[in-house]
């Protein structure tokens, strides 16, 4: 192991553990790297303009074979190439909230599949799996061994007098803090964050903390080639303080990346930190020393935004601040995921009668909101509960479906022209609407967008041109393809927001050897004219060369133009 990484490890751990405890922890740390190493097979790292991220459950589309061999076969046959990574959410056996209540860190459900499922996905696609290090369902195996009194487990949980003050810990739960659990010792109050069925681990325990790291590489052995540290804000406590966001928890992801870096260097970390942008950024560290991707979450409601008001004003200004962090770290843009669309990540960047409006429409467009706990007692929007092609586009309204598929697909374009990867949600690359029957039946305002598709139903309707399904389909995936083969669209490529008025989103993207390439937007449903000199330049997407002294966009068209 190179000197520097050694080095580096001992730093971070004397930093959270002090350093009485850090050669010791070192040691059993490198110990680790070094039984992990030998057994993690080498994959593709980094990325390139042909990448492209697909979130999905593993039983989000349904067949006669077990979900995680019917997931395959259908992104085999239907999707191919068109997307490189494919992040798996969780898939371990869990007790609540669809996955993220996990009962075995290393265990796939049954009903799902097998690791061998998993492992041959991994062999066609780079695989993302969830890190739910912060915390575990109450029924996992380790609340189970601290209930019973066993050693093993002693303190690996929070346990905290119900009387403490904790007025000064960040709530994104209209939730209490502290729950009640019997114990071999009697009751005891334990700190969850999210709900009582999610135990905060206690990494000031050191042995959780070798636990979780043991959990990372196994997932890289099992074929994850990204890791996604779910609600990774909230890993260290300090009574005191907001608890979201504190130095120890950024030391302990730098210390993540490490030991990845030792053992597994392809395999890459997200962070999923849907918070203000300011506080997301955060993430990457120094020079992208810390997670190597972080989720653009800003992009979703923003997007919306301009959609809803037909002005790109708001977008253009904010995404004029997205800097190059550098060669060995990236955004993740995304509009949609398995949760809502997050409102914390428009703080500071809409004002408060706007976020009612967001809050409004969402109720509008037939989805919910969930809110937040302040410090003061009330209550904020947290998220908003509804599938982004039904956030874009009211049910209500009587328009041609033809406007509305148009109105989604520049919602996705945008974040495919940004510098880093695209990140769609499976539910959006195949047009899917608000799921209020799934609503109804689990009284949850989060499965309003993770319906469960049928392979043959869903296949019949991309095999049908004149679906929605199908539309959809076939102009995300002309995207991604042009997309996947311009080298202006690599990640790295250099970015410049174009300011084309109030009408158009644009954004020039410049390879390294000069190639260019200018993404006009229209987020208008009318014609616009653009005055910008590109005569000669060919439209990728239309296949149509320009003229004259002004680019000419239909309603919610997007143009990419190349010379």
């Amino acid at each position: 192991m190179e000197k520097l990484i050694t080095q580096r490890i001992h730093d971070r751990l004397a930093f959270v553990y002090g350093a009485g405890k850090a050669p010791g922890l070192a040691a059993a740390v490198e110990g680790l790297i070094g039984r992990y190493a030998g057994r993690i097979p080498a994959r593709r790292g980094g990325w390139s303009q042909r990448d492209a991220l697909l979130i999905t459950y593993g039983d989000s589309i349904l067949g006669p074979a077990m979900p995680l061999q019917t997931l395959h076969r259908f992104l085999s046959s239907r999707v191919g190439d068109l997307i490189s990574f494919v992040h798996l959410l969780p898939f371990y056996p869990y007790s609540s909230d669809d996955g993220f209540a996990v009962e075995d860190f290393r265990a796939v459900r049954p009903d799902l599949g097998t690791w061998a499922d998993v492992r041959s996905l991994a062999a066609d696609y780079r695989l993302v799996f969830d890190g739910v290090v912060n915390h575990v369902s109450a029924s996992s195996v380790y609340m189970k061994g601290y209930c019973a009194g066993d050693p093993a487990c002693a303190d690996y949980f929070i346990a905290l007098d119900p009387a403490t003050d904790t007025s000064k810990v960040l709530r994104t739960r209209n939730l209490p803090l502290l729950h009640d659990y019997d114990t071999a010792a009697g009751k005891r109050w334990l700190w969850t964050t999210f709900s009582r069925d999610q135990v905060d681990l206690n990494l000031w325990n050191p042995s959780v903390l070798l636990e979780i790291l043991d959990v990372l590489l196994f997932y890289a052995e099992q074929g994850a080639s990204m890791v996604r540290l779910d609600a990774i804000p909230y890993l260290w406590k300090e009574l005191g303080t907001s608890c979201a966001h504190l130095p120890q928890t950024h030391a302990l992801i730098k210390l993540f990346r490490d030991v990845y870096d030792a053992a597994t260097p392809h395999t890459l970390l997200l962070t999923e930190t849907n918070v203000p942008h300011r506080e997301n950024v955060a993430y990457f560290g120094d020079q992208g020393d810390e997670a190597q991707m972080i989720y653009n979450f800003s992009l979703a409601p923003l997007i919306l935004w301009s959609l809803v008001k037909g002005n790109a004003t708001v977008l253009t200004e904010w995404a004029r601040g997205l800097a190059w962090i550098g060669p060995r770290a990236t955004y993740l843009n995304v509009t949609a995921t398995h949760d809502g669309i997050g409102m914390r990540p428009t703080e500071g960047i809409l004002g408060e009668s706007e976020r009612r409006e967001l809050v409004q429409l969402a109720r509008d467009h037939g989805g919910d909101v969930t809110g937040k706990r302040n410090a003061d007692g009330s209550i904020a929007p947290y998220e908003l509960n509804l599938n982004y092609f039904d956030a874009v586009n009211d049910p209500r309204a009587e328009e041609p479906v033809e406007m509305q598929i148009r109105r989604f697909v520049v919602s996705q374009a945008i974040p495919m022209a940004l510098m880093g990867l695209p990140g769609i949600y499976v539910h959006s690359l195949f047009g899917s609407r608000n799921d209020t029957e799934g609503v109804k039946r689990t009284g949850r305002a989060r499965s309003i967008n993770r319906e469960q598709l049928d392979s043959d139903g869903l296949g019949a309707q991309l095999d049908n041109p004149a679906t929605l399904r199908a539309q959809v389909f076939a102009a995300l995936s002309r995207l991604l393809r042009v997309r996947s083969g311009e080298r202006a669209f690599h990640p790295d490529a250099a970015q410049a927001i174009v300011d084309f008025g109030p009408s158009v989103f644009a954004v020039r993207r410049e390879a390294a050897g000069g190639e260019s390439i200018l993404a006009l937007h229209n987020v208008t449903g009318r014609a616009v004219s653009v005055p910008c000199n590109m005569a000669g330049s060919r439209d990728l997407v239309s296949g149509r060369v320009t003229a004259g002294s002004a680019v000419e966009l239909a309603p919610y068209q997007v143009a990419w133009l190349r010379r």
